[in-house]
């Protein structure tokens, strides 16, 4: 083929002499962008009390301690619920904090995060339960749920969310400021960032995603980079011990369990010693690829599921089971393919896994290396789970359930709590 070359230097000579603005595409798209409304330390410590019930609006963690489900709010509070029976769950009240992300109950008291500061709550009337001390400051480097970090003295107690239609340049978003977290309005909304009992206290048990855990009359708290010690024997008015600092960053998730503390990251599980309660003491670890990874134990394993997704990248999506008869060296026993498996529960020979928009799978773990599918409870996006006396309370996006496992082969739901539904 004969190329007209003089012809085609011209044309590209006209073009590389055009304005600049006539090659900019220019288009017009629906946005969302939130603006923090920002309080002083005093009003967000003002305004954490007790509430009449709430609807459930963006559930987050659990807490269970006998017949109470503590469930989170993200960043607004923990709602109350009455599980004494099963199949008729009651929201009975709201405690409202600002800034609450994570919590653990001991005995009449409830200890959470609110925002950097840690809030003990006197909660033996559920009802009207009463504040009574603030920690301030413990958490410095506490994130808000979208991953905003305000710098500021001040505390972001919302988000006012805006609509808007912008012209963008070049796909580039419009410049907010940076008081402003911007979305497209086809996103998703932004969403967050087995204890033993003292004598005579007794401690409530977490999900697999907790960043709080109870060990006797000791709480501990993970951040992103280190693990904090409170000492609880003075219920009501917990102190502040010492922080360890881990080696990296990326921590996740805590599961305490006898004298271990098991703790989730993005690459990695470490094991640390607490019999010494004051001072934990690293035992082993186990690395793996990158991605989300909760982690629950027993005596001789731990089960940690891994998953992709935009927060933690990787592209791993399984359970990795693990030896950990030698606590200073866990060894990976086998690996079983899921969709997107988050929290994850175990009540004897029972594993339970909240597989994403699967649903919740009820396996047979007597055998770790031959793991068994006995059921799976679908209808709901199951983000984690605590299996309890033959219930199983589990959160998922849209709520509250609670599944009753006695006959696990013929597990079903029996009660829940869903999206703006406060019963």
């Amino acid at each position: 083929m004969k190329h007209n070359l003089p012809a085609l230097i011209v044309f590209i000579s006209a073009v590389m002499i055009l304005p600049l603005s006539c090659l900019k595409d220019q288009t017009s798209e629906s946005y969302t962008f939130f603006r923090p409304v920002y309080k002083t330390r005093s009003e967000v410590r003002a305004a954490a009390q007790s509430t009449l019930p709430m609807e459930v609006s963006t559930p987050g963690k659990i807490f269970l301690l006998n017949n109470f489900v503590f469930l989170n709010e993200v960043d607004k509070g923990i709602h109350i619920i009455d599980i004494s029976d099963p199949s008729k769950p009651v929201n009975i009240s709201f405690l409202r904090i600002p800034g609450c992300m994570d919590m653990a109950v001991r005995g009449n008291y409830l200890y959470a995060d609110c925002y950097t500061d840690l809030v003990t709550i006197d909660i033996a009337d559920p009802r009207k339960a009463q504040v009574k001390q603030f920690i301030q400051g413990v958490f410095p480097h506490r994130r808000y749920s979208n991953g905003f970090v305000a710098d500021t003295n001040l505390v972001i107690t919302e988000w006012q969310k805006v609509d808007t239609t912008v012209v963008s340049t070049n796909g580039e978003l419009p410049q907010g400021g940076g008081n402003l977290f911007w979305l497209k309005s086809d996103s998703r909304a932004f969403t967050s960032m087995a204890a033993s009992a003292a004598p005579g206290m007794q401690n409530g048990t977490g999900g697999s995603m907790a960043r709080f855990g109870l060990k006797d009359d000791r709480l501990y708290t993970i951040s992103w980079s280190d693990m904090k010690v409170f000492n609880t024997s003075v219920a009501e008015r917990p102190s502040y011990v010492k922080t360890v600092n881990f080696a990296q960053g990326d921590i996740e998730t805590i599961f305490p369990y006898k004298e271990r503390l098991f703790i989730g990251s993005q690459t990695g599980m470490f094991i640390y010693d607490v019999t010494d309660r004051d001072n934990p003491k690293k035992l082993g670890q186990f690395t793996h690829a990158r991605a989300c990874d909760p982690v629950v134990a027993d005596d001789t394993h731990a089960y940690v599921t891994l998953r992709s997704n935009n927060r933690c990248a990787g592209f791993l999506n399984q359970l990795d089971v693990l030896d950990i008869n030698n606590l200073t060296a866990p060894k990976l026993l086998k690996t079983y393919p899921f969709t997107e498996p988050a929290g994850l529960g175990k009540d004897g020979n029972l594993l339970f896994i909240c597989d994403g928009k699967d649903g919740v799978k009820i396996l047979d773990a007597a055998n770790p290396t031959s793991i068994t599918l006995i059921k799976t409870i679908s209808g709901m996006e199951a983000f984690d789970v605590i299996p309890w006396r033959g219930t199983a309370i589990v959160t998922a996006k849209d709520g509250l359930y609670l599944m009753n496992y006695t006959n696990p082969a013929q597990a079903s739901i029996t009660g829940r709590i869903t999206l703006n539904q406060a019963k």
